[in-house]
């Protein structure tokens, strides 16, 4: 069954076909970064407005890739939740028509589930239940994954993303956009030990902050009582902070914020896979694709003997692979929709309580 998989939740346009829910024959993802890069974060009008001129683009280059056409296909699947409205829009749009067109039944997707499904593609032989850690620029929350379509929400953070506050720690050092990526680079010239940071342990297993994180990081760039410093367009567009902050002390503030991150989540996904009694543990979204996370899992499961499952870096970032594999689950287990379902800013309930 080839399934076309559509994604545009935030600012990468993608397209892709996947057989069988794991073969991926194609995955073509166009990054906005460089457009919201002088902004230090995404603009939703102008991820909308890029969206739409590279969905058709995307689309054609796909169905070249995988050497196939819409004919093909068994179903479209497309992000419709959660994300900024107006670049969700254009994907749906999109998927929609094409359904409309080809008399193809459609299937709307969860990205967050999608982000979860991109373990099952990565291991599709595990079939015990799994502890997974999606961190990502808007979202970090621990998961039970039962099944490729069943998720129980364990908890997440009460503030800030994981991934966001990369980004902000980034935009306050003057790196620019995409935070995370220019955060480990940098860090791996500096002293992870450094700064002591603070790390919010919160009650609970499964609950994170990383608001005072950042806070911190801000008192530490701009002194005692700061206020966010200004960003201003700098050569080729990168972000620059005002005042001046030795390329030493720079990096050893990275690093250091980097291994606090790091430390909160393996720590509270180490009791969280404990609470729950497996012994599988996973690891999606945008941040799972840093290398100190993923190196620090690997040391964790090593000394618990629990297997680890690490999704190839193309998966974790948006893409639309993840949205065709999950779509495809869903079609086979009846989750067609009609042509009136809408787009959400937020997730499903599924995906959000815990009482689910």
């Amino acid at each position: 069954m080839l399934v076309l998989g559509i994604e545009t939740s935030c600012d990468e346009t993608s397209a892709a076909l996947v057989e069988d829910g794991l073969m991926i024959r194609a995955n073509i993802v166009s990054s906005q970064a460089r457009l919201h890069e002088r902004y230090g974060g995404v603009v939703p009008e102008i991820a909308s407005r890029a969206h739409l001129a590279a969905i058709l683009p995307v689309l054609d280059e796909a169905f070249a890739q995988a050497r196939g056409g819409i004919g093909d296909c068994a179903c479209i699947a497309v992000t419709n939740r959660p994300g900024l409205i107006g670049a969700l829009l254009v994907g749906v749009t999109a998927a929609k028509t094409l359904a409309f067109l080809h008399n193809l039944p459609i299937v709307p997707v969860d990205h967050l589930q999608a982000h979860l499904y991109a373990l099952i593609m990565a291991a599709p032989q595990v079939k015990d239940p799994l502890v997974a850690l999606l961190v990502s620029g808007g979202h970090t929350a621990l998961y039970r994954l039962k099944s490729p379509i069943e998720a129980r929400f364990l908890g997440g953070t009460v503030d800030d993303a994981a991934g966001e506050a990369f980004d902000k720690a980034a935009k306050l050092l003057g790196l620019g956009y995409p935070g995370g990526p220019l955060i480990q680079k940098l860090a791996m010239e500096g002293n992870p030990r450094a700064v002591d940071f603070p790390r919010a342990w919160m009650e609970g297993a499964c609950r994170f902050s990383f608001s005072g994180l950042k806070t911190a990081v801000l008192y530490r760039v701009r002194g005692q009582g700061a206020r966010p410093p200004s960003i201003v367009a700098g050569r080729g567009g990168d972000a620059v902070s005002e005042g001046p902050l030795a390329h030493r002390e720079k990096a050893d503030i990275a690093a250091s914020f980097q291994q606090a991150v790091v430390d909160v989540l393996v720590g509270k996904t180490r009791e969280a896979v404990e609470a729950e009694g497996v012994d599988v543990v996973g690891v999606a979204g945008g941040v799972a694709a840093n290398g100190p996370l993923r190196e620090a899992l690997k040391d964790l499961c090593g000394r618990k003997g629990w297997r680890l499952i690490l999704p190839p870096m193309h998966l974790c970032t948006d893409n639309a692979a993840m949205v065709a594999g999950l779509g495809g689950a869903l079609f086979a287990a009846g989750k067609a929709a009609s042509l009136d379902f809408d787009a959400y800013d937020h997730a499903q309930e599924v995906l959000k309580s815990s009482e689910s």
